[in-house]
């Protein structure tokens, strides 16, 4: 199967976890949109959703399903979205699609997370993918030699076939660490959130996955922690 069909088949069987009548928070990037186009199929058994960014939202609307402004939900029964790489207890890396904070934070308010992802994203130790940190501008350098200082090799991100940086929809910038073996992610979690500047990092230890439907070639495989 190709690395599409394994995201594919985990976007479909995540369907079994969405609740009727409820709130679905949804997250972003690739995996994430082709739930989106599966959640469509289904979408007069919700109430609506929470999109994790404009670009969620976007999708959502364009399949004609209802995306509510997070102020006005007081609870969510389940997120659903990729990683960049999750361990074997949940923790994970996010924010390759650059919607980390947003992300994070529709997970904080959700009874359930449930990960998809292809098997290449189970990893033994966090770090091989570069981790993203989401900055105030202004902030950059002071956080960038501060990650540096942790021993990471801090990168800004640019808009692609540009060298300027690319914003979020929150209007920070994101900053992309490689060079870390995460052996700790719930500690490092907090050590990069106290860094003033920093709006939020893309570890996501201290609220992981409840859930991980991982796609192999044998098939889905449900890891629960």
């Amino acid at each position: 199967m190709t690395q599409d069909e394994l995201k594919q088949a985990v976007a479909r069987a995540a369907i079994a976890y969405v609740v009727d009548g409820e709130i679905i928070g949804v997250g972003t990037g690739s995996t994430a949109n082709f739930f989106i186009d599966e959640l469509a199929t289904i979408k007069d058994r919700i109430k609506g959703t929470v999109a994790s960014s404009e670009a969620t939202a976007a999708r959502l609307r364009g399949h004609g399903i209802a995306v509510y402004d997070l102020n006005d939900v007081t609870e969510i029964a389940v997120y659903i979205d990729g990683a960049d790489e999750i361990t074997a207890s949940g923790a994970m890396i996010k924010g390759g699609g650059a919607a980390l904070t947003r992300e994070k934070i529709v997970a904080s308010v959700s009874r359930q997370f449930v990960c998809i992802a292809d098997g290449s994203k189970l990893v033994q130790t966090m770090g091989a993918f570069a981790l993203p940190v989401e900055v105030l501008p202004m902030a950059r350098a002071a956080v960038m030699r501060r990650l540096a200082a942790l021993g990471g090799q801090p990168r800004l991100r640019l808009k692609p076939g540009t060298e300027q940086a690319f914003i979020t929809d929150n209007g920070g910038e994101i900053i992309d660490v490689a060079g870390l073996t995460i052996s700790a992610p719930a500690g490092l979690e907090q050590q990069i959130n106290q860094i003033v500047g920093v709006i939020a990092v893309g570890l996501f230890a201290q609220r992981g996955a409840d859930v991980c439907l991982l796609g192999t070639s044998e098939g889905v495989k449900t890891l629960t922690f």
